[in-house]
């Protein structure tokens, strides 16, 4: 019974260690994580070498499904794109079990990693920044090493009990029961990871073969799927088409590992004794390694086809555009920041949208239902509310200017809301033409999207709209105080221009803020700016 409590111990502190070592990671490299992941993912092979890369660094193919899916709900990758990476994300998954086969087994390592937790613990409690994340990293790669020893010494005690005879055996149903073991090992430990490190355990004590290690492999591989399919279920479009081409996508890569291990344990037997500990480790990572490059390799000229199968199993709802971003994200801040970002961008395209047809005179007498807007941002709000990213972080800025395009986007949606009172006056001397002048910016926003060149149109029309407006004003006053027309008739124009100038500045702050929360290197956008901005707008108004 101690036995087991140690090998049970020792898987915890294996993915303890694993967890601790991805947190300290993705935080160490977040931003980094970012920028590879865009601008390297131009095509579904360069995606694949990213997606392998980035989950080679991070340890954890979740965290960067979980990141590509941000990327897509921000409009960053589309997702042809983000297929590569989950692609690829198989080969890296695959560099744990190298780690543990060359030096979690054949070194020792015990006397040295205590310490290095400790390190790392002490790093973790009292610096910050990076040197805080590293130390972090670096206590969860130590435990990584103690919970192998942990496994090793409550594994040995079953070497003598346990053989290759208790599993079943080395025919096709015996290799199918396998791997129905290996995705349930996986789906307990919620990691493929842990489960390739069992199996190679177990292989070193000589409980299993070579080749029903490899049939386990082969079910872990297909079990790390499962509860990232579980999490899509009821999702958003994005999500459920990342859950279905990860289980699809393993499952065809499961069934070309079944039909390669006999000859690929025939080949390689000629160069290695699989009969000895170290050669049938060596053997399986290989085989862990081999079946998952060749099946990328196989399906990376078919992605085009491939995404066409998945968005057909999973077609898209016209109800979901403004969906709120998925909770899944969350555990990853930056990931969901940059889903905010796409959804945000999302709602302000189509209040612009709402905003140039407004301006149209066929349609500015009929009421323009802003329903769905109104409800996506209150939805947005919740969401934001969160989300949890690092103080002084990019994604923290991001964040920030989001959540300042949120509230422009709240007055702008209550300015549209008061258009039946504001139409009347829309043929005005100076209304008229600065009418066409917005509406040739907004044309070219729904076009184009909030490039930086439209913001700065932005900012010299909402300058201009404020001049004429006051222009409007002081004429108005001495119209009226001439006896030549009433406060109302002659205050018309004035009040619409106001209108327009309030709109336009606030699509304006909006194309600023969503500008920085898409940016590479987002500043900060602290409260104080935008007061400093509004207090001199509302001076200027008063």
């Amino acid at each position: 019974m101690s036995s087991l409590f140690t090998f049970l111990g020792g898987l915890g502190l294996f993915l303890i260690g694993m967890q601790v070592l991805t947190d300290g990671l993705k935080s160490l490299a977040g931003e980094a994580l970012r920028k590879l992941l865009v601008r390297f993912t131009q095509s579904p092979l360069s995606g694949a070498a990213t997606g392998a890369i980035a989950t080679a660094i991070l340890q954890s193919s979740s965290a960067t499904t979980v990141a590509a899916v941000g990327f897509v709900g921000a409009g960053l990758l589309t997702f042809n794109q983000a297929l590569g990476i989950i692609f690829g994300a198989n080969i890296g998954t695959t560099i744990t079990g190298w780690i543990v086969a060359l030096v979690g087994f054949k070194l020792e390592l015990t006397t040295l990693v205590f310490p290095l937790v400790f390190a790392g613990a002490m790093l973790k409690l009292f610096t910050r920044g990076w040197i805080q994340q590293l130390g972090w990293s670096v206590a969860g790669f130590s435990l990584i090493f103690i919970g192998i020893d942990a496994l090793q010494a409550g594994m040995s005690v079953l070497e003598s009990t346990v053989t290759p005879e208790t599993f079943p055996g080395d025919t096709l149903f015996g290799r199918l029961q396998l791997v129905g073991i290996g995705i349930l090992i996986t789906i307990v430990t919620q990691s493929s990871s842990a489960g390739v490190a069992t199996a190679l355990v177990a292989l070193s004590v000589g409980a299993i073969s070579f080749t029903q290690a490899a049939a386990l492999v082969i079910g872990m591989d297909v079990g790390t799927t499962f509860t990232a399919f579980l999490a899509t279920l009821g999702r958003g479009t994005a999500m459920r088409r990342t859950g279905y081409a990860h289980v699809v996508y393993n499952m065809m890569t499961g069934a070309l590992a079944l039909i390669l291990l006999t000859p690929f344990t025939l080949l390689i037997s000629s160069g290695l004794a699989l009969d000895t500990a170290e050669d049938a480790q060596i053997a399986l990572v290989a085989f862990h390694s081999t079946f998952n490059i060749l099946g990328v390799l196989l399906i990376i000229g078919f992605t085009r086809q491939f995404a066409t199968l998945i968005e057909t199993l999973v077609p898209g709802r016209d109800t979901e555009v403004f969906d709120p971003p998925e909770d899944r994200l969350l555990q990853d801040g930056a990931a969901a920041t940059n889903a905010l970002a796409g959804q945000t961008s999302r709602i302000a395209v189509s209040l612009v949208g709402k905003l140039n047809a407004s301006l149209q005179p066929a349609v500015r007498h009929r009421r323009l239902s802003m329903e769905a807007e109104k409800d996506a941002l209150v939805a947005l709000a919740h969401y934001a509310a969160r989300i949890r990213t690092e103080p002084g972080s990019p994604a923290n800025f991001r964040l920030q200017s989001l959540l300042h395009a949120h509230d422009h986007l709240s007055r702008l949606e209550r300015r549209l809301e008061g258009l039946e009172e504001i139409v009347p006056a829309f043929g005005r001397e100076g209304v008229k033409t600065s009418l066409g002048e917005v509406g040739a910016i907004l044309d070219d926003i729904l076009e184009h999207g909030f490039e930086e060149a439209l913001v700065g149109r932005l900012d010299w029309a909402r300058q201009a709209f404020r001049a004429r407006r006051e222009e409007l004003r002081l004429s108005a006053i001495a119209r009226v105080s001439e006896g030549g027309q009433d406060a109302t008739a002659a205050l018309g124009g004035f009040t619409a221009m106001r209108w327009l100038h309030r709109c336009t500045y606030h699509i304006w702050r909006i194309g600023i803020h969503l500008e920085n929360a898409l940016s590479d290197s987002p500043r900060p956008l602290l409260m104080s700016e935008e007061n400093r901005i509004e207090t001199a707008e509302r001076a200027d108004a008063a």
